[in-house]
């Protein structure tokens, strides 16, 4: 059962970060398109990865305190956008995974708790086989006693 099952599991996580690219170029496309979008959603994380960019550039070729001047709109709207494309590609890869991680972490809880259940019941049977063991034992002691008290038979 669960050969069949997980297999199914993994082409359903595919197919969702599979969809997850088109959804992404849409919503690049979108943010082409909507002046709200551009300035709001996609500018602000282009132009902060565009002086983080250059100015990393710069301290690793030596120039230190060189200002940078910041990307022109049309530039910083199609960095924004793929920025923004490529955090969906990621947050639902990061979905996936998250959801992967519990579905196992789930799996594992339920197999731990079938073996200690099954531990507990053999636990239970090993208490109740050495109680029939004692009993049974206390009472082949009685029957052992009692026959030291039969007198033993003679031969005629």
């Amino acid at each position: 059962m669960v050969v069949g099952a997980f297999p199914i599991a993994k082409l359903l996580y595919l197919g969702v970060r599979q969809l997850s690219k088109p959804v992404a170029n849409r919503i690049k496309a979108g943010a082409r398109r909507s002046e709200f979008f551009k300035n709001y959603i996609c500018l602000p994380p282009a132009q902060l990865y565009h002086w983080i960019e250059m100015r990393t550039k710069m301290r690793i070729m030596g120039f230190r305190g060189a200002t940078i001047k910041p990307l022109n709109e049309e530039s910083a709207a199609e960095l924004g956008a793929e920025l923004l494309g490529e955090a969906v590609i990621f947050l639902v890869g990061g979905g996936c995974m998250v959801l992967e991680y519990s579905r196992q972490a789930f799996n594992s809880r339920r197999k731990e708790e079938e073996l200690n259940q099954t531990i507990a019941s053999l636990q239970t049977e090993l208490a109740e086989l050495t109680l029939t063991t004692e009993t049974l034992d206390a009472q082949l002691r009685e029957i052992n006693r009692q026959l030291l008290f039969f007198p033993a038979p003679t031969k005629k």
